[in-house]
């Protein structure tokens, strides 16, 4: 599902240049979900975000689905990213001024889906996470948790091939943090797509396929 080859990064600062990421190398295959584990400033966010095409590798290749798509023109990234990437971060990140059903119908509509297809799928996806009495509350109304499973469920609207979550329980107490990890681990082991989820909680590592870190910039399996 998704392959990284030889995958650098860099960034200057001044006089100096880090080097975030060398020589990564990684494969994700289709129903396998990975955990990336590392301290925090080891580089998790720049890999997520070069392998949901939001940013360049200076070297190497990113294919999705067999495709090299890491040097493709920004709209074919666009379209990659709609059709076969979800992301989930920390922080929910729903637009406050949408319901709950409407966070979850806008990508789909983006995507050409009809309204009322894409309304029939939001209600069907925030059902599975328990939010059917939630569908017509803001996001303001929703407590923590709730806007967490309504982002995964916004994440997994267009039925992507490759889910990316970056901590998406880190924002959140422990007790919720691990209700909602169990949700996100039965949608998509139900749904068969590949996650790579960057977490700081060995115990939630601990209950996915494989687990990787980054150490100074290259990748390791734990």
């Amino acid at each position: 599902m998704l392959r990284l080859r030889d995958v650098a990064r860099s960034y200057v600062s001044g006089d100096e240049t880090l080097h975030v990421l060398r020589d990564i190398n990684f494969s994700l295959c289709t129903g396998e979900i990975v955990a990336l584990v590392a301290p925090s400033g080891n580089g998790k966010s720049t890999l997520l975000h070069i392998a949901g095409l939001l940013d360049r590798p200076d070297s190497g290749t990113v294919e999705i689905s067999g495709r090299d798509s890491g040097r493709l023109a920004d709209n074919d990234r666009t379209a990659v990213r709609c059709s076969e990437i979800g992301f989930v971060y920390q922080f929910h990140h729903l637009l406050g001024e949408f319901t709950a059903r409407e966070n979850v119908m806008l990508p789909q509509m983006i995507a050409k889906k009809s309204q009322r297809a894409a309304r029939a799928r939001a209600d069907r996806l925030l059902g599975l996470f328990g939010l059917d009495h939630r569908l017509d509350h803001l996001p303001g109304k929703l407590s923590g948790g709730e806007q967490q499973r309504v982002a995964i469920a916004r994440a997994l609207a267009n039925e992507p091939s490759l889910l990316l979550a970056d901590e998406p329980t880190g924002n959140l107490d422990v007790k919720t943090a691990d209700i909602v990890f169990d949700e996100l681990l039965r949608a998509v082991r139900s749904s068969g797509l590949g996650a790579l989820i960057a977490t700081h909680n060995d115990d939630l590592a601990a209950r996915m396929d494989r687990v990787v870190t980054l150490r100074d910039g290259t990748l390791a399996e734990l």
